[in-house]
């Protein structure tokens, strides 16, 4: 038995369907971009993912692990769409897609500029064929700049943002966020970005341009570090997250398990101390203000070390929550994966397709306390070819059968 098959179904009731009638041209692979797709689609748009005859997306080959031949990677990332298989490259290639992007609202590219343009898939050529189209481009450095060109991945961008160089103890190398970060942060952004020059395009009939670079991206997600140092001069280092703004907030020690802790204000100080049983802590004046606290950092962070090595972590945890103290374990995937309360908000499930078993998490967004966004299964490779270019385009059978004889599709 696998992990999957202790999970429930897909939440119930009518998927979120908010943008109906909204078409999404995915012409992306590996992560940030067919993610910024897959949200888009998990909010009702249909969503048209065009990928290269006989090998799909790049993530398609990332494994393993594999699940019945299949990339989870890939799986995670691709659900609610369509998958048509379309060789561009090509003249004829290139008229089918022409074809596509006058029926949709929205494309999505993560190609550099050069290669956009080489392509025939930069904003230029794409809103001469459909001039409101809304074009998003997902690159690692952008469209313009002496970088633009410059090809990147996740880990390269997290590298540019500094947010490397501030993961792990201090006497560690840096490290690499424990999730595709840059890519999902940017995907979110393109995503973001999409629905805005949407509204703005119902307004006012206009396409857009949209430029999202990852390294523009996770540099943002930066900001409450970087902005300290640009007003203060003082450069952060790598601490294993021990070096808050805040006096007393990082991983502790327990009897058995580690913790985290956050003593937020002058209040949820105070009231640690009195959970703990030492109320005088909490009262002494000289730990009086989050600044005075942190002047003192060392001596508290001890202190508070002390007291957690006491009892083990479950103690604790159903104190602080009595004490309305925040705090909370170091989950591991599978201990995510499990957690009760996080399946009943429908966040883990597995979905069937036939005998296919799809394990996924779920968008995490409830509207109108409608949290189903599940439609469809990540696609096979070309599994859409005859719907959308027979039902979208309305092409007959001897002009798909051709353009499978000439490997367009």
């Amino acid at each position: 038995m696998l992990p999957l098959d202790k999970l429930p179904a897909p939440p119930g009731g009518a998927p979120l369907a908010l943008l109906k009638g909204i078409t999404v041209l995915d012409l992306t692979t590996s992560i940030a971009g067919p993610y910024a797709a897959m949200l888009l689609g998990d909010m009702g748009a249909e969503v048209i993912k065009i990928e290269r005859p006989g090998k799909g997306d790049d993530c398609r080959a990332w494994g393993p692990p594999w699940l019945d031949g299949e990339s989870l990677w890939f799986l995670s990332v691709n659900r609610n769409k369509q998958s048509v298989t379309l060789d561009y490259t090509t003249d004829a290639g290139r008229a089918v897609l022409h074809d596509i992007v006058r029926k949709v609202d929205v494309v999505i590219v993560n190609l550099t500029d050069r290669v956009q343009k080489k392509l025939g898939v930069d904003h230029a050529a794409l809103s001469a064929v459909r001039s409101d189209i809304v074009h998003v481009s997902l690159s690692g450095f952008g469209l313009t700049g002496a970088r633009k060109d410059f090809p990147c991945y996740d880990l390269i961008a997290e590298g540019y943002s500094g947010v490397m160089d501030l993961t792990g103890e201090a006497d560690s190398p840096p490290q690499k966020v424990g999730t595709p970060a840059a890519d999902l942060i940017a995907g979110m952004d393109a995503s973001y970005a999409a629905l805005a020059a949407l509204f703005d395009r119902q307004r006012t009939g206009k396409g857009h341009k949209i430029d999202i670079a990852m390294i523009d991206s996770m540099t943002r997600f930066m900001s409450p570090r970087i902005v300290p140092y640009l007003g203060a001069g003082i450069v952060p280092a790598r601490s294993g997250a021990k070096d808050s703004v805040i006096s007393v907030y990082q991983t502790f020690d327990t009897q058995d398990r580690p913790i985290t802790l956050g003593l937020g204000n002058d209040g949820i100080f105070k009231r640690f101390w009195q959970a703990v049983g030492q109320p005088a802590v909490g009262d002494d004046p000289r730990y009086a203000t989050n600044a005075a606290r942190c002047a003192v950092r060392a001596e508290l962070v001890e202190k508070t070390q002390t007291v957690l090595l006491t009892q083990p972590r479950a103690h604790w945890l159903k104190l602080f929550v009595q004490h309305n103290v925040p705090a909370g374990p170091v989950n591991s995937a599978d201990e995510v994966a499990s957690d009760p309360e996080l399946i009943a908000r429908g966040l883990f499930y597995t979905a069937t397709q036939g005998e296919r078993k799809i394990p996924q998490v779920g968008l995490g967004i409830a509207v109108d306390d409608n949290n189903a966004s599940w439609r469809s299964a990540p696609p096979l490779l070309g599994e859409h070819n005859d719907k959308v270019l027979g039902g979208l385009l309305g092409y007959d059978a001897a002009k798909i059968t051709q353009l499978k004889a000439n490997k367009v599709i």
